[in-house]
């Protein structure tokens, strides 16, 4: 049988967008299930790559959109504010359980397409992880703007990117190209709700599932690596 720490590792493909409360849900669950799967597999866990692919939930959203989190959510899907309202107190409370802090009455809705960008920039440089992460805190949880070129490219040096750099990139809408091939990406799998995970190019998983469904998949495919191997 082959040591499992010499083998490609396990490829975890994500689909989500920025303005999806419950794509950094899923996060967080996937995050919590990669950690149980390795405290359990021990010295036998196979390594884990995850890499996040750009899906716009509504990409006719203007970049500064004038109204409340409730408002745009009850014109979008053709429901009462009041509705609306339920559904956002709901997820903040499905949020809080998993450690976030979403703060609706400061969120700037706005359009995803720059924030992607800023992504796939970050990506070519080894920190796709960091960017998407401080995009969800800084939409979700501080009220920060993530639509416009000049608020990305603070948040962008946040992370140690540079700043005018991303600026240019921005503008030039450098990675525009590669966000529009993760989403042919998506319409080639099907996906038509986000989060979406795909594990190995093998297993579909889609929603904010339980951290066990995560630990559990990964227990399998380094299961069936063996048993291959062997």
């Amino acid at each position: 049988m082959s040591d499992t720490g010499t083998s490609a590792p396990i490829k975890i493909d994500v689909w989500s967008d920025i303005a999806c409360p419950w794509c950094y849900i899923g996060k967080r669950k996937l995050e919590s299930g990669i950690a149980s799967y390795r405290a359990a597999a021990g010295v036998g866990a196979s390594d884990i790559e995850v890499e996040y692919h750009s899906f716009e939930l509504s990409p006719d959203t203007p970049v500064d959109f004038e109204g409340s989190e409730t408002e745009f959510l009850a014109s979008h899907k053709g429901i009462a504010p009041a509705q609306a309202a339920e559904m956002l107190e709901r997820v903040t409370g499905i949020a809080t359980d998993v450690g976030l802090h979403y703060d609706y009455d400061a969120l700037q809705h706005t359009n995803t397409v720059k924030a992607h960008q800023l992504i796939h920039y970050a990506k070519a440089r080894g920190l796709q992880l960091e960017a998407k992460e401080r995009l969800l805190k800084a939409y979700f949880e501080e009220g920060r703007h993530v639509g416009r070129d000049e608020d990305l490219a603070d948040l962008a040096a946040e992370i140690g990117l540079d700043r005018e750099d991303v600026l240019r990139s921005l503008r030039e809408n450098e990675h525009l190209a590669g966000v529009k091939a993760d989403q042919a990406q998506a319409v080639a799998y099907g996906i038509q709700g986000v989060p979406f995970f795909v594990f190995d190019e093998q297993y579909g998983v889609s929603g904010a599932q339980d951290a066990a469904t995560f630990s559990e998949l990964l227990a399998q495919l380094t299961e069936e690596r063996k048993a291959v191997a062997s």
